[in-house]
Order: C-alpha cells, then sequence, then structure tokens
C-alpha cells in the first residue's frame, strides 16, 4: 500500500511541478488533455507496478512490465521515475 502512495504522490508532484513552469502561459486545451492522459497513463502502470510488487513477484519482472506499460510515455527504464532501493 505504501508503494501505491508514493507512486501517486510522485506522478501528482511531476505534474505539478511541470504546470508550475508553464504558470501564465496560455496552453492549448488539446496539448493539456494528452499530457492529462498521459500522466494518468503513467500512474496507471506505477500502480500496476506496485501490485505486482506487492504480489510478491519478481522485481526484475515487475520492472520488465512497468518498461512495456509505459512505452513511449516516460523517460528511463522505469517511466520516468528515479526512486532509492
Amino acid at each position: 500500500m505504501k508503494a501505491i502512495v508514493v507512486a501517486v504522490v510522485a506522478v501528482l508532484a511531476v505534474q505539478g511541478s511541470a504546470l508550475a513552469q508553464d504558470k501564465g502561459k496560455k496552453e492549448d486545451p488539446a496539448h493539456v488533455k494528452d499530457a492529462v492522459g498521459d500522466h494518468r497513463a503513467m500512474a496507471e502502470a506505477h500502480l500496476n507496478a506496485a501490485k505486482c510488487l506487492e504480489s510478491g513477484k519478481p522485481e526484475k519482472d515487475c520492472h520488465a512490465q512497468l518498461a512495456k506499460d509505459c512505452k513511449g510515455l516516460g523517460i528511463g527504464k522505469h517511466c520516468g521515475m528515479k526512486h532509492r532501493h
């Protein structure tokens, strides 16, 4: 459960940071809609990865599935998130 909360908070923090950088600029509604969809897809992929880890599956397997779920969305092998292990 803790992993799920951490994943969701991290995604929201990244989203908030991106919004703060664009403060004062008028966004194209289509771009905003696409960005929201991407963030939701990344959050869902991370939530599924957390559930995978909670189920007892090997971390390697869960990260492989995360990479597949996030292909084209996030940056890096962990879908745009880096954290300590």
